[in-house]
């Protein structure tokens, strides 16, 4: 004879506890982890390196929105980074003219070509515009390409080759450019940041405190999107079109929203790179880092924000410590993972919990009862 233990009125399972609380443990946890533990125990130059794999780590959390919920294989983020990379470091070379003097940035000075700074440039001199633009400007692009991409219904592979060969066109349209955007060198030598000077160990540790609370901030914010109705109706896109357009809405739009929230995403990312690095060059923009974006987001699990942001650290750390010993190995290395994760590990790293979690409880036999 056996009896059912049942929990007391008005209290809650502790399952449910734990669940409830994981979230925000989980974020209490990186919070701390990032702008706690890092800085005290990593030297600058790896808090600097770890502040730059952060910034792909923003991409990866764009990713994991567009591509593990909304099935929307963006393979041109290179796109969205790099304007938003190119909007800051526009501002950013002006600001560094004006406090010697000059009115052209060093490198127009360098070519010589004009005496008058190009009129596009113009507007980049103020702040408030050129933090707008690093956002806004990858929206708008994505949002005037979003709409009529998804309204013929281009999806797929045609999708994922369509938004890759952008990415080419930008870098090649970049390299071409020389006398205003820098060329193959891009816009290099970046010194100050609003005011400080990029070259004091301390304003770096401050753009790294800036970058890894703009990644918590992202990552809380869409994974409300994730929960949200908006969320539920995006997986709903993602596996099975029609019937979402046979229920009244309008696919496109949905699927639109994922791709320029990704895009703005990427380009908060791209200007938040150009302090921490101290350069943008259409070399970082291209189809090979937009596919390095996307393989970050797959070996760490692409349907999961934590995974996507683990996993794109994890393949940045390890391309800059296996490039410099295997530099012409590592693009086939890299191209491996995005096999290996796609084809074996759809879910990514992130899914073996979940793998170990249903292999416990699966009955071992059929005859055993519960």
């Amino acid at each position: 004879m056996t009896t059912t233990m049942t929990p007391a009125a008005g209290k809650t399972p502790a399952p449910a506890v734990l669940t409830r609380f994981r979230v925000p443990g989980g974020f209490l946890l990186g919070a701390v982890l990032l702008l706690g533990v890092a800085p005290l125990v990593l030297p600058d130059f790896r808090l600097s390196l770890l502040a730059k794999y952060l910034c792909y780590a923003i991409v990866a959390v764009g990713v994991s929105l567009a591509w593990g919920r909304g099935g929307l294989l963006v393979l041109g983020q290179g796109v969205f980074f790099g304007l938003g990379g190119y909007a800051m470091a526009m501002h950013l070379k002006l600001a560094d003219a004006a406090a010697t003097g000059q009115t052209l940035p060093d490198f127009m000075q360098l070519y010589g070509t004009s005496d008058a700074l190009p009129w596009w440039w113009q507007p980049f001199a103020n702040p408030l515009f050129a933090l707008a633009m690093t956002v806004l400007l990858p929206m708008a692009v994505a949002t005037v390409l979003g709409f009529f991409v998804f309204r013929r219904r281009v999806k797929g592979a045609y999708f994922a080759i369509l938004s890759q060969a952008l990415a080419a066109a930008l870098a090649i349209w970049l390299i071409g450019q020389q006398a205003t955007t820098g060329g193959t060198n891009g816009l290099t030598d970046i010194q100050g940041f609003f005011g400080y000077d990029l070259r004091d160990p301390v304003n770096q540790r401050t753009v790294y405190f800036i970058i890894a609370a703009a990644l918590l901030l992202v990552m809380v914010l869409v994974r409300q999107l994730f929960v949200s109705r908006y969320g539920e109706l995006l997986i709903a896109v993602r596996d099975s079109e029609e019937r979402v357009r046979f229920l009244g809405y309008d696919p496109a739009n949905v699927k639109l929203v994922a791709y320029v929230v990704a895009a703005g995403l990427a380009g908060l990312a791209g200007a938040l790179f150009v302090p921490a690095v101290g350069i943008i060059s259409p070399a970082l923009i291209g189809i090979v880092p937009s596919i390095g974006f996307v393989i970050g987001a797959a070996v760490g699990g692409r349907a999961s924000l934590v995974g996507a942001v683990l996993g794109a650290v994890a393949v940045a750390w390890t391309q800059s410590t296996l490039s410099d010993a295997f530099p012409a190995a590592w693009t086939y290395l890299q191209g491996l993972l995005f096999v290996l994760a796609v084809g074996f590990l759809p879910g990514g790293l992130a899914s073996l919990t979940a793998l170990a979690r249903n292999r416990r409880t699966r009955p071992t036999s059929s005859g055993e009862t519960a």
